[in-house]
């Protein structure tokens, strides 16, 4: 099992799936993801962006390997979109697909292994030796389901092989800037400032040359540029809930890094 400072945000270990360890687990449904309590950014790929400018902030973390992220709330410990239990406020909303993936993932068993295998989290109450569920496996064949959750792993790590290269491309240009969001709530002496993600330079973005513009263009780089920018007026909407909710926001946030 992988120790736990190695592991991704969610895991809390990591198992490899195999067909004569775990030959009568099952998988049982769950309407609640009580890892996702408290969880404020949450990684997402540039294949969502179009989606999750729709009902969440888009932001880039802090430091040299920055990455993509979905606000769920301002503030470090608050998700405004899961109750207590874990369960959605509201129906009508895109779940990210690194949230969709949990408990699996795959992985490289050794450093110097060239193969992914398929692996799960082995604290997750969703996956075990259960007397009712889906069978992972059947005989020694997966079944349909992990054959189901290998294909979706597999689109995960391709979309994410395609943001790599959409941030190696934002760093290469310097469109990346230190990001700042300033909210004057009705009757507060001061506005809440936001600092600790970053964004794109709009006005870089706008000064740079034809010929540049236009291949972003056609590449499909300058709609998601914009998908991010128009995102982030819904840095009000999050406040808003967060006092709704009676989480008192705070005069800063620090994305997941």
């Amino acid at each position: 099992m992988a120790t736990a400072p190695s592991l991704p945000l969610f895991y809390n270990g990591l198992e490899p799936l195999s067909s004569e360890v775990h030959a009568n687990y099952k998988v049982r449904p769950q309407d609640t993801a009580p890892f996702l309590v408290g969880q404020h950014a949450i990684p997402v790929t540039v294949d969502e962006f179009p989606l999750v400018q729709r009902f969440m902030p888009i932001v880039f973390s802090v430091g040299p390997e920055a990455i993509p992220l979905a606000l769920m709330g301002l503030n470090e410990g608050v998700n405004v979109f899961v109750d207590e239990d874990g369960k959605l406020n509201e129906t009508s909303f895109y779940v990210p697909a690194y949230v969709r993936r949990y408990p699996y993932m795959l992985a490289r068993l050794r450093p110097e292994a060239e193969e992914l295998s398929l692996c799960f989290d082995p604290t997750s109450p969703t996956i075990g030796a259960f007397d009712e569920g889906e069978a992972l496996f059947e005989g020694n064949q997966p079944s349909q389901l992990t054959q189901n959750i290998l294909q979706f792993a597999e689109s995960f790590e391709q979309a994410g092989a395609r943001t790599q290269n959409f941030m190696k491309e934002l760093q290469e240009m310097d469109l990346l800037m230190d990001g700042e969001v300033s909210i004057q709530p009705d009757g507060a002496a001061q506005p809440f400032v936001y600092r600790g993600f970053q964004m794109i330079n709009e006005e870089k973005l706008v000064d740079m040359r034809g010929d540049q513009l236009r291949k972003m263009s056609q590449s499909g780089m300058l709609p998601l540029l914009y998908a991010h920018l128009f995102s982030l007026s819904l840095m009000r909407d999050l406040f808003a809930r967060q006092v709704q909710q009676g989480k008192q926001p705070q005069p800063q946030f620090q994305p997941a890094q």
